[in-house]
């Protein structure tokens, strides 16, 4: 089995068919009888973690088995270094990508890279996790907040807790350079009048860490190497689920949050595969499998995951997305600048 998990240079241009993958004994939400037929080769680009990558597609072709799917993951800056590699060379491969955040797709749309789908049905999922023009659609809830060690010591509540002396030399975060969802999270930190660059300055004046994606983050916190830690909420109440030292808290001036946008390339070679792809993942059952996988659904009508508070309860930052779409390539050169990363 050849794995296309991205940051691997030797495998950067391995494909994994479904046939390839061995998912026996995954747990699956139940399914609906096949849908209308489609067939052919689907090629997914995805930002998932491997397990849930893999379960997505099992999912989707157990409605639809005429449809063989090809996928490679990996981070969202890495995925888009290679669709940017294959569009210059005049042959960019994706039907679907399936990314962290709506930035990266707001930066394809207007480049004319993206096919509205109007045909895509929504399901029970918010028109605001939409593109007005359909060409990219949120799929489910994921947000930035502060993780801690069971052995910190305090229990932060709002983001400026960690600049209190005590958290001196014991934060950690993504680079934004790296996570999406970190790059959203800062430029949410940036257009808040209550934080902005004085609050990111101050933290790096207390030596706050910028590691990698949020995998590092976690280990680093988990492992008691630091006290907390800025990382997307589902890896530290998964793992604290599993007996991890480790808690998470959403803040009570409020997360970033992205969405997990999923869009038909305006080059896609299979279309009706690629529309019952995203008509899967903003059905029921769909949401239902992003609930199972620890994530809050973009459907308020299916229940979140243990471990998640009521998503009423949760105050999202705001953030104006064309804003931050002008504003984001300053802003993170900017924060590589302030912290040497």
């Amino acid at each position: 089995m050849r794995r296309t998990t991205m940051g691997v240079p030797a495998m950067l241009l391995g494909r994994r068919p479904l046939a390839r993958l061995a998912l026996a004994g995954l747990a699956l939400p139940a399914l609906r009888p096949a849908r209308a037929a489609v067939s052919g080769t689907l090629v997914l680009y995805t930002s998932q973690l491997e397990p849930d990558a893999a379960r997505t597609v099992e999912a989707f072709r157990a409605l639809h088995p005429g449809v063989q799917v090809d996928w490679i993951r990996g981070g969202t800056g890495t995925i888009i270094t290679r669709l940017r590699a294959e569009i210059a060379a005049g042959s960019p491969r994706p039907d679907v990508l399936l990314l962290a955040d709506g930035l990266t797709f707001e930066g394809l749309r207007a480049e004319g890279r993206l096919r509205p789908a109007p045909e895509v049905k929504t399901a029970g999922v918010p028109e605001d996790h939409v593109a007005a023009d359909r060409s990219y659609f949120g799929t489910k809830l994921i947000t930035t907040g502060i993780m801690h060690h069971i052995r910190a010591p305090f229990v932060p509540r709002r983001w400026t807790d960690l600049t209190d002396p005590r958290a001196r030399g014991q934060v950690a975060m993504p680079s934004p350079a790296v996570s999406g969802a970190a790059a959203i999270h800062v430029l949410a930190l940036t257009q808040n009048p209550a934080l902005g660059w004085p609050y990111i300055e101050k933290l790096v004046e207390f030596g706050v860490q910028a590691r990698g994606g949020n995998g590092p983050v976690m280990q680093a916190v988990a492992g008691g190497e630091r006290a907390f830690g800025m990382v997307i909420d589902y890896l530290p109440i998964r793992e604290a689920a599993k007996g991890a030292p480790v808690r998470f808290v959403f803040p009570e001036d409020g997360v970033s949050a992205i969405t997990e946008p999923a869009a038909i390339l305006s080059t896609a070679r299979n279309v009706p595969a690629a529309i019952a792809f995203l008509d899967f993942l903003l059905s029921p059952e769909g949401q239902r499998l992003a609930a199972s996988q620890g994530f809050l659904p973009a459907d308020p009508a299916v229940a979140p995951p243990p471990g998640f508070p009521d998503p009423r309860t949760i105050r999202i930052m705001p953030l104006d997305a064309a804003r931050a779409a002008r504003e984001r390539d300053e802003t993170l050169k900017r924060f590589a600048a302030l912290t040497g990363s």
